[in-house]
């Protein structure tokens, strides 16, 4: 279901791919401009099986569903409109973000990409071009953090939020069901609970007392420190009077109530609420003299923004100013929270970021009000939408909403605490060309440990880059593979707590034919053994890559041992050697008429040391060499 926190995401943008609204479609377009995405889908797919479907009845329900959080419905109806001509970037952009939540990475990327093509000035098409490749490299980031659901609190319904003053929890809930049904996603209004620290532990939520919680939606808190003053966002419902703009929708507006008696009482507008705009998701700074909040007003950077504006000693707010292009884009941003040493956490989906909303933070700036933003990563974010986000700088946890998978309802809030991190060495590779010290992208770049053990895969970025995560005081082994040229490897020495560098430089193929020999390095075989290791299908591949690009190109395989063990069983070891050889080209593709093996056991010495063979000679001998029969 639809996170009902989104009716205050502040967005009211038209992504149609064109206006093709007539009378067949009105009723459902009626819906889906009143924002009851629910009863609008099922009238668009209606049409649909009236045999009335169009591209604007699929990008409609697209919509519907991506607005409804279910992206794989919204990843099904965009495929069936992205394919045509004349494409409004923003579906292509949805149409990207409901991949990147589905788990297609693959897709997400080339569809960015064609966004970026589209939209090549947009802030979220230049955040994702100058690092096309971050996904995975967000992803394989060791998280900081874990995210425990607040099982007390969390119900069916959606809950999202976390303000705590004293021993006092203040959320928003869709649990009243005694409410009128919300058209958006048929869950009831939202209200504003309070609940307490019991030992530790959060729970007994009752409904906040006092005039607060009304007719509609109230949604996120922010309590001044002496607890005298609450702001909060609700529908724009003031004095008895419900506002629409002129769309017809009914906007989201900021109200602050003072305590009275115990209670809250005598609300008031905020004089730069509109019913032509949005505003809301309210913070404190930590000495109270400036208010944060996310609006659509106009002149903003995208959908919503977030802004600041003064508080006077008097309680009188200022005029709001925005907070600028390194946090604003043109997508959403969201629920600001400033910790007690002013530190900026904001929800959006406009940065690079593992899911549909991410949680971020930003330090305080020098000459403007907060630096380049950076992704809290995984724990506090998923795949799914990430926001509302608190951060007690004293006690080191917080609270994170969330309708990520696993959770009880459409919304929960979840507990975030710091994880102890383990020590990692980040490897930064690089694949060029030996001659021309050119990158080479598109190298399969192996990572293993000096076991042998493979444990990573990765690709090369048009800058030749891959980047590896490694235990520290552990020395790896990282392998290029391009079919054009000679594989190649490199050793890490093991390292502690920090990044290293290295390069791998790749000859092109041909360089390995030498004479009338395709020449490897020793493929190294252990002792009374047959099978192909690690290091001998890294050699073999590179045999296989020039039968690959000279097709007609035969090849004898001679396998040899060493003089330890009996001449006849020397002589099958190698047999079984050779054999084993030629089964892995093959099993790379290459036709079994293209090469031949054949085990000479110990008649063949590379290094004729007779019965005084050191370990080092023994290897040696056990080899296998190529020899070109036709080209």
């Amino acid at each position: 279901m639809k996170k009902i926190y989104t009716f205050f995401l502040l967005i009211a943008v038209s992504t149609a791919v064109v206006t093709a609204q007539n009378k067949d479609t009105k009723k459902a377009d009626q819906l889906y401009d009143k924002l009851a995405y629910t009863d609008a889908a099922k009238a668009y797919q209606k049409l649909i099986k009236k045999g009335k479907g169009s591209r604007y009845v699929f990008a409609q329900l697209g919509n519907s569903f991506y607005n409804l959080n279910d992206t794989k419905k919204a990843e099904s109806y965009y495929r069936r409109v992205v394919k045509g001509r004349k494409v409004k970037p923003e579906v292509i952009y949805n149409y990207a973000q409901s991949l990147k939540a589905n788990g297609k990475i693959s897709d997400y990327n080339t569809n960015m990409q064609r966004y970026a093509d589209l939209a090549p000035n947009d802030s979220r098409a230049k955040e994702f071009m100058k690092d096309p490749n971050y996904l995975p490299k967000l992803m394989e980031e060791q998280p900081r953090y874990e995210a425990k659901s607040m099982k007390e609190i969390n119900t069916e319904y959606s809950e999202f939020g976390g303000t705590v003053i004293g021993k006092d929890f203040y959320f928003s809930s869709a649990r009243n069901t005694t409410r009128k049904k919300y058209q958006w996603d048929e869950q009831p209004f939202l209200d504003i609970y309070v609940a307490k620290d019991v030992g530790g532990t959060i729970k007994n939520a009752d409904l906040l007392g006092g005039e607060v919680n009304g007719k509609y939606h109230e949604g996120n808190v922010a309590i001044t420190a002496d607890g005298k003053r609450m702001y909060f966002d609700s529908n724009d419902f003031y004095k008895g009077k419900y506002d629409k703009s002129a769309e017809g929708i009914n906007q989201v507006n900021l109200f602050y109530a003072e305590l009275i008696d115990g209670e809250w009482k005598g609300i008031q507008s905020v004089p730069f609420n509109s019913s032509e705009h949005s505003t809301g998701h309210p913070a404190l700074s930590p000495d109270g003299n400036t208010l944060y909040f996310s609006s659509d007003m106009p002149g903003g950077e995208g959908g919503s923004d977030i802004y600041m504006v003064t508080v006077g000693k008097d309680g009188s707010l200022g005029t709001p100013k925005n907070v600028g292009p390194r946090i604003n884009t043109e997508g959403t941003e969201s629920f600001p929270f400033i910790d007690s040493v002013g530190n900026l956490y904001f929800s959006s989906d406009g940065h690079a970021g593992l899911g549909l909303l991410d949680v971020f933070y930003a330090t305080p700036g020098r000459g403007y009000p907060f630096v380049e933003p950076t992704n809290l990563g995984a724990g506090v974010n998923s795949d799914k939408d990430d926001f509302a986000y608190k951060w007690n700088t004293a006690t080191m946890t917080g609270y994170v909403s969330s309708n990520r998978s696993g959770g009880a309802g459409s919304d929960d809030i979840y507990m975030i605490s710091e994880l102890e991190i383990p020590c990692v060495v980040t490897m930064n590779i690089t694949v060029v060309d030996e001659y021309t010290k050119k990158p080479i992208s598109g190298a399969r770049v192996d990572f293993y440990d000096k076991m042998e053990n493979k444990l990573s895969t990765k690709t090369s970025g048009t800058n030749g880059n891959v980047t590896f995560l490694a235990t520290c005081d552990k020395a790896h082994e990282v392998q290029a593979v391009v079919p054009s040229y000679e594989s190649n490897a490199i050793d890490v020495a093991a390292a502690n707590d920090e990044t290293v560098t290295g390069t791998i430089e790749l000859r092109p193929i041909e360089e390995i034919i030498v004479d009338d020999q395709v020449v490897l390095n020793p493929i190294l075989f252990d002792y009374n053994k047959h099978n192909i290791k690690p290091q001998a299908a890294f050699e073999l591949d590179k045999l296989v890559a020039i039968m690959q690009k000279y097709p007609n190109m035969v090849i004898a395989a001679g396998s040899h041992t060493d003089s330890r063990g009996k001449d006849q069983y020397n002589l099958d070891l190698s047999e079984s050697r050779a054999q084993s050889t030629v089964q892995y080209v093959i099993s790379k593709g290459i036709d079994a008429s293209r090469i031949t093996g054949k085990g000479y056991g110990e008649t063949q010495p590379a290094v004729a040391c007779g019965s005084n063979c050191s370990d080092e000679e023994h290897q040696k001998n056990r080899r296998s060499e190529f020899i070109i029969v036709e080209r």
